[in-house]
């Protein structure tokens, strides 16, 4: 009797998901890398304790690195 219940409820809780209507897409933030950048070729950004290096090279392409 426990299995059928728990696939009862799994086959619910997809049907759920399914027929609920897709959130509007929201357009991501646009700045402009030489507001970040200014005059130097390196920028750090702190994410979730964690150091991320922006930079930018001779050709002027930019690389994210941990």
């Amino acid at each position: 009797m426990q299995a059928i219940t728990s696939t009862l409820t799994l086959n619910r809780t997809a049907q759920t998901a399914v027929s609920r209507p897709a959130a509007p897409a929201v357009a991501p933030r646009r700045v402009d890398s030489r507001l970040l950048l200014r005059e130097s070729k390196e920028l750090v950004i702190e994410h979730m304790g964690q150091e991320y290096r922006l930079r930018r090279t001779r050709n002027d392409k930019l690389i994210l690195t941990k």
